[in-house]
């Protein structure tokens, strides 16, 4: 029997893998390669490529990492309306996730950990927008309660809420997953992240202390941050956090703050210099137990951060 994830958590700092899209991008996909020809559709290659997204698993569990993400981060329903999947929700999730279990099954060198995704809807309820914050909480709820089944039918060994900028969709999102495994009559752990820009803030202005309080106490398991800035950038926020010595902590920085060059973002953060500064948080702050890359992480970065990690296990 395989430990179980928060088991693993607590007894040594987990590896999350890196990005994805950039990944897929690497592949030099065409509009034909998705699903129905919608370009940028990149979930839906669990039905036309399904070998090119596992040949990204492999590539970052051989990287070293101990978890790797489903790709599933916008397979909530609200998002798979968007391309006209939304009544396949659960059965996307779930193929996308078994696919995950099975990359990760080919590994038996040690535990290996399937995180299901579930990345933001593209609405913001806290806000006055008439387009993005005019919609019924309900409807949030029940698009993540719809794919969290998916992915526990799946196989996922937990659930990771990411890259959120609405501290109300959080609250949905948790609720959501809740009850998706009420129904179920199974529980996974979950990890719930919020993203912070450079100054601390979400989107709409939360804060990372609010964000905290808001949801600490909803019975997550893992409160974490993710994507848009790099490692720099989030070191006050993951002290405060660290201070709090209350739920362990997640940290999936960027590979740095993105610059524009001809419209597009561009990352550049070496693995070197990543693995530097996530070293330095796995050694001052003692609640940070889950590390990885974000956007423009690649499974060279991982598996330098897995050198830090394995350097650090050594000496204890």
């Amino acid at each position: 029997m395989k430990q179980n994830f928060l088991e693993a958590m607590n007894q040594r700092i987990l590896l999350f893998d890196g990005a994805m899209g950039t990944e897929i991008q690497k592949f030099n996909p065409k509009a034909e390669d998705f699903p129905d020809g919608k370009d940028g559709f990149n979930d839906g290659l669990i039905l036309t490529h399904p070998e090119w997204i596992k040949q990204i698993h492999h590539n970052y569990l051989e990287a070293g990492a101990d978890c790797i993400e489903t790709n599933s981060f916008g397979s909530n329903k609200l998002k798979l309306d968007e391309y006209g999947f939304g009544d396949k929700t659960i059965q996307m999730n779930k193929k996308i996730a078994s696919l995950a279990v099975e990359a990760a099954s080919e590994f038996s060198d040690k535990p290996r950990y399937v995180i299901g995704s579930m990345g933001p809807t593209g609405f913001l309820p806290s806000s006055n927008d008439p387009d993005l914050g005019q919609i019924p909480l309900l409807e949030i709820k029940d698009a993540y309660k719809l794919q969290t089944e998916g992915l526990i039918l799946g196989g996922v060994d937990a659930l990771l809420i990411e890259t959120s900028q609405d501290i109300l969709e959080v609250k949905m999102a948790i609720e959501g997953a809740q009850e998706a495994m009420k129904n179920l009559g199974k529980k996974v752990p979950l990890i719930a992240n919020v993203t912070l820009d450079q100054y601390g803030k979400m989107l709409l202005g939360t804060n990372v202390q609010a964000a905290y309080t808001t949801i600490s106490d909803m019975g997550i398991d893992v409160f974490g941050l993710n994507c848009s800035t790099g490692p720099i950038e989030m070191t006050p926020s993951v002290r405060w956090l660290d201070e709090q010595n209350d739920l362990k902590l997640l940290v999936v920085p960027n590979a740095g703050m993105p610059e524009n060059e001809g419209g597009h973002a561009v990352y550049k953060m070496t693995p070197e210099k990543m693995a530097e500064a996530l070293k330095d948080f796995i050694s001052k702050y003692q609640m940070v137990r889950i590390i990885g890359g974000c956007c423009g992480t690649n499974p060279a970065h991982i598996a330098a951060l897995r050198k830090v990690i394995d350097e650090k296990e050594s000496t204890r």
